[in-house]
């Protein structure tokens, strides 16, 4: 894949893995947490709904956890 279709991936729908890589990089900062206003404007306000289906479907499955960060709702990577 080359330097110009990676411009256009906005244009791609929204998957699993792009809230799992904003939420964490494994080598650099494994634990980091993401609250979901930060995802939002991360992912885009059109995505919210897609995004917020997929946070419960990860939560039921344990890859995604719910924690707290500065006292908001927020989501860790549970398992790698």
């Amino acid at each position: 894949m080359g330097r110009a279709s990676v411009r256009g991936l906005e244009h791609f729908p929204m998957k699993k893995i792009d809230i799992l890589n904003f939420i964490t990089n494994f080598r650099q900062s494994p634990n980091d947490v993401k609250t979901h206003e930060e995802l939002v404007a991360h992912l885009g306000k059109q995505n919210e709904a897609a995004m917020d289906g997929m946070i419960r479907e990860m939560k039921q499955l344990g890859v995604l956890k719910e924690v707290e960060k500065n006292g908001t709702k927020a989501y860790q990577v549970a398992k790698k």
